[in-house]
């Protein structure tokens, strides 16, 4: 049966994930370092990790599994959890492919040399960073229940 994994330190979208796993009866794994309120569903369990760099990273990708769809916006992690034959979507509804996730480890890697070479580089300079909206929110849930019917 299909688990869905939430990286769920900084995602906008667990009460939505959450919703989609109740109308599915799929078990959902909120992973994150703290600060999180258990939730009173019984399909929903929390696991809280260590605290540290990329702690909920490693415990996801050594617990999911082909058919199991993973929640996150870290490319690195996505990229694992395609190796093993799980499904990867952002918040924003993006999905993770096999075919894209190269070209996004390779933008991800040339933006943190731009940042590491230009001291003067920040977040303004990015153009097109924006604000989380309610059009990605229903992208997320149209794309996280395609894909829970395609496993």
């Amino acid at each position: 049966m299909t688990i869905i994994y939430i990286d769920a330190d900084a995602c906008p979208v667990k009460a939505e994930a959450e919703q989609v796993a109740s109308r599915h009866n799929c078990q959902m794994v909120l992973v994150s370092n703290g600060g999180i309120r258990p939730s009173q569903n019984p399909l929903v369990s929390l696991v809280i990790v260590a605290s540290g760099p990329d702690e909920a990273d490693k415990y996801i990708a050594d617990h999911v599994k082909a058919g199991d769809i993973v929640v996150t916006s870290d490319i690195p992690l996505a990229a694992k959890v395609l190796d093993n034959g799980a499904a990867a979507l952002r918040h924003n509804g993006d999905i993770f492919t096999i075919e894209n996730i190269g070209l996004q480890l390779a933008k991800r890697d040339l933006m943190a040399d731009r940042r590491a070479a230009d001291p003067f580089f920040t977040e303004s300079n990015r153009n097109g960073a924006k604000s989380f909206s309610k059009r990605d929110r229903s992208t997320f849930l149209n794309k996280l229940e395609l894909l829970i019917r395609g496993n």
